[in-house]
């Protein structure tokens, strides 16, 4: 898919604490409406907890993982549904994707979960996940994709996030 096609959003969370569940926790959902496809374009993770989570004692090393959920999917709770993602262009359309952020019940479905993208984070540092156009992770109709993080940290850190997503015609 070309650069340019389709529409472009971001959404995300601020000063979430992350690590509360012990476990999986999903920190962003994309499922499309139902006549378009999503391609994810890009991830960012960054600890903003302040001195609290700043030293080589609080490092942590976290694993993360795309996947996507190729059909009748039930979402996850205990996050929040993001109602209207971002739009980057000044007064274009609202998205028509659904977004949630940082679910701690998994979304499942009725498929086998596909991996997309497995990762690991060093929460001493900002995370972005920018792969080249040709590598961008698609969803269409009836599935959706999520980034999850998968380990249990040692401890909980205060982060933001966004991902960006194209919603295409």
């Amino acid at each position: 898919m070309s650069e340019g096609a389709g529409r472009l959003y971001a959404f995300g969370f601020q000063g979430v604490a992350l690590g509360l569940t012990g476990g999986d926790q999903e920190l962003f959902y994309c499922k499309p409406a139902a006549d378009k496809v999503c391609q994810i374009e890009g991830v960012y993770l960054s600890n903003v907890g302040g001195s609290a989570d700043a030293g080589d004692a609080q490092e942590e090393l976290a694993r993360v993982e795309m996947i996507r959920l190729p059909a009748t999917v039930t979402v996850g709770s205990g996050g929040s549904s993001v109602a209207t993602p971002s739009p980057f262009l000044v007064n274009d359309a609202a998205a028509g994707f659904t977004a949630r952020v940082n679910d701690t019940t998994l979304a499942t479905t009725s498929g086998t979960a596909v991996p997309i993208h497995s990762d690991g984070w060093n929460t001493r540092i900002p995370y972005v996940w920018l792969p080249p156009p040709e590598h961008r992770p698609m969803v269409a109709n009836a599935q959706a994709i999520v980034l999850r993080l998968v380990t249990a940290l040692a401890d909980d850190i205060t982060c933001d996030g966004t991902m960006l997503v194209r919603e295409l015609p």
